[in-house]
């Protein structure tokens, strides 16, 4: 019967508690503006300790927000919804539309309906036939004892009452496709500023990551250097 082999751990010098080993970062690793914001608040941290990554996230989330308070001189709420959102790592990219949709009353769902009947093909050819119908019956149909005798009195004033009732109706529908612009356009630019801020934190990591490679190829390459002089000497006839 074989026993489970305990999980390495390490604790993290800033929280001081203990996490697995596979989630510690090598301080040597956090270079750039984190790393100095992490030296700011505890100095004795030094290239020979580690951070945890929920640490490590934090003082970018800190460092981020501190650079668009810098920027900006405050943070919008959508900003601040940005910011927790890299903390949490979660999805920011959402449906506005079906969530817009679901906030509509009944009449704001009949205004649309409405709108989209008035500004229609069907409405028009529909609002003519009516209209030819009209006069049709009031000038010869009904030639003797019209309802709506020329010039049409009754006509102007049911055109008058349809203008006036059909202009708030297709404004208010205006109103919420506005509203829903604006939404997608706050929608955008946090998803934007999100990917900006990632593509940053991807830098940053990226330029880590090719100073410490240089780094070691120097190392390696001095290494070689030093043996190939020890060679060098050995192969000396007057070498001891």
């Amino acid at each position: 019967m074989t026993k489970n082999t305990p999980t390495p751990t390490f604790v993290c010098p800033i929280c001081d508690l203990s996490k697995p080993a596979g989630e510690g970062r090598p301080a040597v690793l956090v270079h750039g503006p984190v790393g100095e914001l992490i030296r700011q608040e505890h100095p004795d941290w030094d290239e020979n300790h580690l951070i945890c990554q929920s640490c490590l996230n934090r003082f970018r989330m800190d460092y981020v927000e501190g650079a668009l308070k810098t920027q900006r001189g405050g943070l919008t709420t959508l900003e601040e919804a940005v910011i927790d959102s890299l903390k949490d790592q979660g999805v920011l990219a959402r449906n506005v539309d079906a969530e817009y949709a679901k906030a509509l009353t009944f009449g704001d769902r009949l205004s649309d309906r409405i709108a989209a009947f008035g500004g229609s093909w069907r409405f028009i050819i529909i609002f003519m036939a009516i209209l030819a119908v009209w006069i049709i019956i009031n000038s010869y149909v009904l030639l003797a004892r019209p309802f709506d005798p020329y010039p049409f009195i009754l006509l102007n004033l049911v055109l008058s009452c349809v203008a006036a009732m059909q202009a708030p109706v297709i404004m208010m529908s205006q109103n919420r496709q506005e509203e829903k612009d604006r939404l997608r356009a706050e929608h955008d630019y946090q998803v934007n500023l999100k990917a900006e801020i990632e593509i940053r934190q991807l830098h940053i990591k990226l330029d880590q990551m090719i100073n410490q490679s240089w780094q070691r190829l120097l190392e390696i390459q001095q290494i070689q250097l030093d043996m190939m002089e020890d060679l060098a000497n050995r192969s000396r006839p007057d070498a001891p």
